[in-house]
């Protein structure tokens, strides 16, 4: 019940946190959509911190690493902090400046600007919609099976809080306040939100390892019952550990991250992201991983279970106040992506979709047709969560692996003058059919192991784009010479 009055409290917060955003609303679609360019560094910072450390992180990583061992802090957190600052420099800043000089709003625009393609932005458009979802599906699915576990007796059946109920509350109140808030609303709430979410892991860590008699006796009794959790051992290839890597990538290629981009307030803002976000990704992984090991020594889980592996944990070991921070911690993880994933989607369809239809909508009908059509994803989102089957660790691998797939698109376009229409058409056609062939295969019960030549799919998503966008750009009429002053020069400048 503690945990029931502490998410009831943290509901209302968010709702709070609407409300005010929306008396800042000046009424403008890029005050909605871009808070007009005005967040300073430190909330951009925890702002894209929250919106990249979704449940993924602290159910995923505990679930992943009590079935393979504590090498997955390798495989996602180390790259991670080394992955994520590059591309919020090499690719974030020159967005920036695109963005603030011509006008931009949404990634589809300045694609289809850059490339001079419209056919481009049409076909673009539901393939990013088709990735964001399976996103934000595993935040609703992790919200749901760990809240399940934390609030324990609380049900009439004894059980706890029903996964269709919790995913439908955050749902609810996420589409809420950023509907009704805009960016401004979720940035806010992301600042709260990473610092609850850091609050959150370090005291859960503390409170087992303390119920376990400290963290050497925790791992003694891992190591005791499954020693091959502390080693690399067969869990995963030196090839696989590699191809990891390219996992991190896809944060460059993130359409919810790019509209956060856009509202920085200097280029300067990115110097705080780049150099802090490291440190943040150490605070959260690392005892998220650590519990997932002290967990082979404690529990019976199995596989299967992983997401339920963190709820468990604190329901076994630490006190009800713990488990009433976790509740509003995995509440936190959720909805620090569900409210900029919801608002990036709606922002993209008003602006891709509805206003090449029907030309320039006014300030007002912009707002209402995003809005709109958040409603139908979250919808739809919902819907998902309740049916699927695979953990969120490998959902969310799947889901990286296909917007890394983009990267040779988005790379072209800010950094090669040769980069044609064409050649992202090819790239974003090879990326959608191997991600296809290579997540159908693992729909046969193949899950997430290295499926050719001891990597991951993503080795073989991002080489076939890759060599697609080089070949038949190579073999096309080059763009012009102002489209490439605008794109090289002017997104370095």
């Amino acid at each position: 019940m503690i945990a029931l009055w502490v998410l009831a409290a943290y509901v209302v917060i968010l709702l709070g946190i609407g409300f005010v955003a929306n008396r800042w609303l000046s009424g403008s679609g890029e005050d909605f959509f871009l808070a007009s360019h005005g967040i300073g560094p430190v909330l951009m910072l925890l702002s894209v911190f929250g919106t990249t450390m979704t449940s993924f992180a602290l159910v995923g990583s505990t679930g992943q690493s009590y079935k393979v061992g504590i090498g997955v802090y390798g495989l996602m957190a180390s790259w991670a902090a080394i992955v994520h600052p590059m591309m919020f420099v090499w690719v974030g800043v020159p967005i920036w400046h695109l963005g603030r000089r011509y006008g931009f709003v949404t990634q589809v625009q300045l694609l289809r600007d850059r490339y001079q393609s419209e056919l481009l932005g049409w076909v673009l458009f539901p393939v990013l919609v088709l990735l964001v979802l399976p996103y934000v599906v595993i935040g609703i699915q992790g919200a749901g099976a760990t809240v399940g576990v934390v609030t324990k007796g609380v049900w009439s059946d004894g059980g706890g809080l029903p996964p269709w109920l919790t995913g439908a509350v955050v749902t609810a109140v996420v589409l809420f306040y950023v509907a009704y808030g805009g960016i401004r609303a979720a940035a806010w709430a992301n600042a709260l939100q990473t610092t609850v979410f850091i609050l959150v892991a370090l005291v859960t860590f503390g409170a087992i390892a303390s119920a376990l008699g400290g963290p050497t006796a925790a791992i003694a009794a891992a190591a005791a019952k499954r020693p091959e959790l502390l080693l690399r051992g067969d869990a995963f290839t030196q090839g696989q550990f590699m191809s990891y890597g390219l996992v991190g990538l896809s944060v460059a290629t993130f359409p919810h991250l790019f509209q956060h981009w856009l509202t920085a307030r200097s280029a300067n803002t990115f110097k705080v992201v780049a150099i802090a976000h490291p440190v943040l990704v150490g605070l959260v992984w690392f005892p998220c991983v650590l519990i997932g090991v002290w967990a082979a020594g404690q529990l019976k889980l199995p596989p299967e279970d992983a997401n339920k592996v963190l709820g468990a944990m604190v329901g076994k070991f630490a006190p009800s106040y713990v488990g009433s921070m976790l509740t509003a911690g995995i509440i936190v993880a959720v909805t620090a992506s569900l409210d900029s994933q919801f608002l990036c989607l709606g922002t993209m369809f008003t602006h891709d979709v509805v206003e090449k239809i029907t030309g320039k909508l006014d300030e007002a009908k912009r707002i209402q047709v995003s809005r709109a059509f958040m409603l139908l994803v979250a919808v739809a989102a919902y819907g998902l969560s309740l049916i699927n089957s695979k953990s969120v660790f490998e959902l969310g691998v799947w889901c990286f692996s296909g917007f890394t797939g983009l990267l040779p698109i988005v790379l072209g376009a800010l950094y090669w003058r040769r980069a044609t229409a064409a050649g992202a058409m090819a790239s974003l056609a090879v990326t959608v059919v191997t991600w296809t062939a290579f997540f159908a295969n693992s729909l046969g019960g193949h899950g997430g192991e290295p499926l050719a030549l001891g990597v991951m799919p993503v080795t073989w998503v991002l080489l076939g784009s890759t060599v697609a966008m080089v070949v038949v750009s190579l073999a096309t009429k080059p763009p012009s010479d102002d489209v490439v002053r605008r794109y090289i020069r002017d997104a370095t400048a």
